[in-house]
């Protein structure tokens, strides 16, 4: 998993938290505990994709322009880490004589594709609004 994804759910978990559904890119980063510019790449990335909006000037920031409940982490997911647990390196090699080396390959790819759809699968039932009611369920105990 990347880092962007933790980014991006942190960042519009907090934006779902404000009152306004607004934060400035200083004020995202003091949460996630991060810097700005990380926060504002990222966040563009979700504003490419219609997760967040812009307002410029004093006062400015980012603001959720989809309901929480209707964001999905798979969502989030396949915008900024579809891929992401596919290893960049595999073992073997096709053209070697072993037949465990000449298919690892193979086998290791379709075993993090299956992983990969899995995971999409979980977080296809956890929305950004679910996310926030765990962590005031956090808060209370």
């Amino acid at each position: 998993m990347n880092s962007e994804f933790i980014i991006a759910v942190h960042s519009l978990v907090l934006l779902a938290h404000k009152p306004d559904g607004m934060a400035s890119s200083e004020e995202i980063a003091a949460n996630v505990c991060t810097h700005p510019a990380r926060v504002r790449k990222v966040l563009g990335f979700l504003r490419k994709n219609g997760y967040v909006t812009t307002r410029e000037g004093s006062g400015g920031g980012y603001r959720l322009c989809i309901d929480p409940s209707d964001m999905t982490l798979a969502d989030i997911y396949r915008t900024m880490a579809a891929g992401a647990i596919t290893p960049n390196w595999c073992s073997g090699n096709p053209e070697m004589d072993c037949m465990v080396g000449s298919n690892m390959q193979e086998v290791m790819n379709s075993v993090f594709c299956g992983a990969e759809k899995q995971l999409e699968s979980y977080f296809q039932g956890i929305t950004i609004g679910q996310m926030l009611s765990r962590i005031k369920a956090c808060q209370k105990t």
